[in-house]
């Protein structure tokens, strides 16, 4: 068996430890000599370990630094025996080891990387990466440990993209176990965070009415014949358009139940959708809100449509007073702002309405009408640029929200389109 040669620090300490031994049997050293030199010889040896120290780690580096290299000239074998090199000299390395499992990962080689991203996290516990990473892995495994690690490392992240698909895999895994609300709160929290992503939205929307869906199925079977299940009806009414359909359901729904919340505030709304300018459509309307604010108290909505009334009546003052109203409930309520901007545009004071519209059109970017009055009100001020970015804008919008009307008419037209019809009931049942 070939003999292992002694490096320069073991050779150091030898002969140190030589000398003081020969010295010593011979007398040669008093005990202030002999502290003396043991001083001298650990300083020697910390100088000889500190120089074996700072060339291991300059040779960890140039290892890192070359398989970084390798990785950019996209050589993930090279920069594997790099790592493992790097790991040759620190065993305790937890950048060489999560890079091992990053690896591993995008070869879809799961098993592996969570190997390596574990024995990362037992180094250093702190790398939320390294644990999302690890969550993904368990999970594409069927390994129960991905949800705690799924969730604990979602609360952590910085990284944009990371978080976003370690939140679309943990929506997944709540679906899987069932789990709706947890699936629904990630989703809110996926939404916020990247409001543009298609893929996103796709999962959002199903989410969304999956729960939907769920509820009123559990609504229909525990209450039927409830109020509230009036309400519900009434409502999906209102969605597909049936405003005369959706106005006698809320009246079931109150005959029911007259002080059942949100009801008359819904009723007197769709009343007003109607028939907007109709002065019997509008007094009907009216009372119904009135009734609105004696059972569930005034709400900015609430004095939003009290002023749209006052403003079709041509009673500006009155108009105005509730749209102040319903501003100081609630400042971030666009229709408020949107009637206050209209009031001042109509006393010639475009400066003040422009301080509404622009909250508007920040809280409601896709309010083509609040880019309309703001490139109108621009305009007035002789700000021209600014006045034709906002019309085109508003243009714009309108054009894209109209092709969404027409795929949702075209998608409800298949839909009924699907339906299989029922046969024809004859009365006389002999024939």
């Amino acid at each position: 068996m070939k003999q292992r040669q002694p490096t320069k620090f073991q050779e150091s300490v030898f002969h140190f430890g030589s000398f003081v031994a020969v010295a010593n049997r011979a007398g040669c050293l008093s005990g202030r000599r002999l502290l003396l030199v043991a001083t001298l010889l650990a300083s020697a040896l910390a100088g000889t370990a500190a120089q074996t120290g700072a060339s291991h780690s300059a040779e960890i580096h140039d290892h890192l630094q070359k398989a970084e290299e390798y990785l950019k000239a996209k050589d993930p074998n090279s920069a594997v025996k790099e790592f493992d090199a790097v790991l040759s000299l620190d065993p305790r390395n937890s950048e060489a080891y999560a890079n091992l499992g990053v690896i591993a990962f995008f070869q879809r080689d799961y098993h592996n990387a969570s190997q390596n991203f574990r024995k990362a996290l037992e180094i250093d516990p702190s790398l939320a990466k390294t644990q999302a990473l690890l969550g993904i892995c368990e999970k594409r495994l069927g390994d129960p440990s991905a949800r705690a690690l799924l969730e604990k490392s979602f609360a952590k992240l910085k990284d944009k993209p990371l978080r976003l698909q370690v939140g679309l895999e943990l929506a997944a895994l709540y679906d899987q176990l069932g789990d709706p609300g947890g699936t629904a709160y990630v989703m809110r929290s996926l939404v916020d965070l990247d409001p543009d992503n298609v893929d996103v939205l796709f999962m959002a929307q199903r989410v969304y009415t999956e729960l939907a869906d769920d509820t009123l199925d559990k609504l229909a079977v525990l209450a039927p014949g409830s109020a509230r299940m009036q309400q519900v009806i009434a409502e999906r009414l209102v969605n597909e358009g049936d405003l005369k359909g959706a106005i006698n359901h809320y009246r079931k729904a109150l005959r029911i139940d007259s002080r059942l919340s949100g009801v008359h505030f819904e009723l007197g709304e769709a009343i007003l959708e109607l028939a907007p300018n109709d002065s019997g459509t509008q007094a009907e309307a009216q009372k119904e809100l009135e009734t609105a604010v004696a059972v569930d108290g005034d709400t900015a909505k609430t004095e939003c449509e009290f002023g749209s009334i006052a403003l079709s009546q041509s009673n500006l003052d009155k108009a105005f007073v509730h749209y102040e109203r319903a501003y100081q409930l609630n400042p971030n309520e666009v229709q408020a702002q949107m009637g206050l901007a209209k009031l001042l545009m109509m006393q010639e004071k475009p400066q003040e309405a422009v301080k509404y519209l622009r909250m508007a059109v920040h809280l409601d970017p896709l309010n083509h009408a609040a880019h309309y009055q703001l490139g109108t009100a621009y305009r007035r001020l002789q700000m021209t640029d600014m006045a034709l970015k906002e019309l085109h804008l508003s243009q714009e919008i309108k054009q894209t929200q109209d092709q969404v009307e027409e795929l949702y008419r075209q998608m409800n037209r298949k839909s009924r389109m699907g339906e299989v019809p029922e046969p024809a009931q004859s009365d006389n049942h002999d024939q």
